[in-house]
């Protein structure tokens, strides 16, 4: 019997590329779907390549007919504050309807199971607590007002179309595939870690750290991190959890939080990337960046009761060290 495909929107992206690393080991075919304007060609090694937007129907009709998924898992998305802040149309176009577009085309090729991948950026700026699925959800930009408005959508076709599907809520993603396969790799660059690696290594002249009078312990914000490899086991264990018939009988939707429950500041990252390294890294401070959260920290208790995830990798020497190891590589040529 030939495996199970899914279809992977953006699997030529940092997280995507990983997650159908990680399908192909559990057994599924993954297909990934990718404009290719952020991801890379380079990164498609674990299963066939569809080269098309999110906001083609026709295009998107002619791969689920060719493949025949049995699921969707949805990574593609614009996720970039600032140019949030500053450009808001191009995040309601670009998220909210490219991914109404697909959701249509998923009920109408007849499947069922999709799993998303939104955002703790729906929570806004909640000092103090950990964040878990029933915190309130306050964005201060319209990357996180546009997960938002997807997860709202989901649980609408949930409703009308029997879809089910489980959305993931987290922070910063960092770290690299310990095999050196696919790693993380942004043109321009703008995640923290490997900001401060092209800082080590001297691709930059230092590392801008954006806002140094936060109300935290050394001015500078707090965020909670996980390893790539962690990020995508649970969204293939939450695959597996609708495809063995969990989750609401007529269609719904389920949410997982991931995250480690505690954060760090960008000095501690600072701090814990000189040591792995053993390499002094390179700063100059520099402005806050409008919304920005003072302090956003998840828990995971749920995803850990219900699909057995444990964010196992996700320390910060960890993560710096696989992310160093594919730094050192290069990146990708195309």
């Amino acid at each position: 019997m030939p495996a199970e495909k899914v279809l992977v929107t953006g699997g030529a992206g940092y997280i995507g590329s990983h997650a159908c690393k990680v399908l192909q080991a559990a057994g599924f075919v993954p297909v990934t779907y990718d404009s290719l304007v952020t991801g890379w060609r380079d990164a498609v090694k674990f299963g066939p390549f569809e080269q098309g937007d999110l906001m083609d129907r026709t295009r998107l009709d002619q791969v689920f007919a060719e493949h025949k998924p049995v699921a969707v898992m949805h990574f593609a998305a614009l996720s970039q504050v600032g140019e949030a802040m500053n450009q808001p149309g191009k995040y309601w176009r670009g998220n909210v309807c490219a991914s109404l577009n697909l959701i249509e085309a998923t009920i109408a090729a007849g499947v069922k199971d999709f799993v998303f991948s939104s955002t703790c950026a729906t929570y806004g700026d909640q000092d103090g607590v950990v964040l878990d699925e029933n915190s309130p959800q306050m964005p201060l930009n319209a990357y996180g007002a546009s997960k938002r408005a997807i997860e709202d959508m989901l649980t609408d076709f949930g409703n009308s179309d029997g879809l089910n599907s489980v959305i993931f809520r987290y922070f910063n993603v960092a770290g690299a595939d310990p095999d050196g396969e696919v790693g993380e790799f942004h043109q321009p660059e703008t995640h923290l870690v490997p900001l401060i690696l092209d800082a080590i290594d001297g691709r930059r002249p230092a590392l801008t750290i954006h806002g140094t009078d936060y109300p935290t312990e050394d001015g500078t914000c707090i965020r909670d991190y996980v390893h790539v490899m962690d990020l995508v086991d649970a969204h293939v264990q939450g695959l597996n959890w609708l495809r063995a018939g969990n989750g609401p009988t007529a269609g719904g939707t389920e949410v997982f939080c991931l995250g480690t429950g505690s954060g760090f500041s960008v000095r501690e990252v600072v701090s814990a990337a000189g040591h792995v390294t053993n390499r002094e890294v390179p700063m100059e401070d520099g402005p806050r960046r409008a919304g920005d959260a003072v302090k956003l920290v998840s828990g995971s208790a749920r995803a850990g009761k219900v699909l057995g995830w444990t964010p196992d990798r996700s320390t910060m020497p960890q993560m710096i060290r696989d992310a160093w190891r594919w730094h050192q590589n290069g990146g990708y040529d195309g």
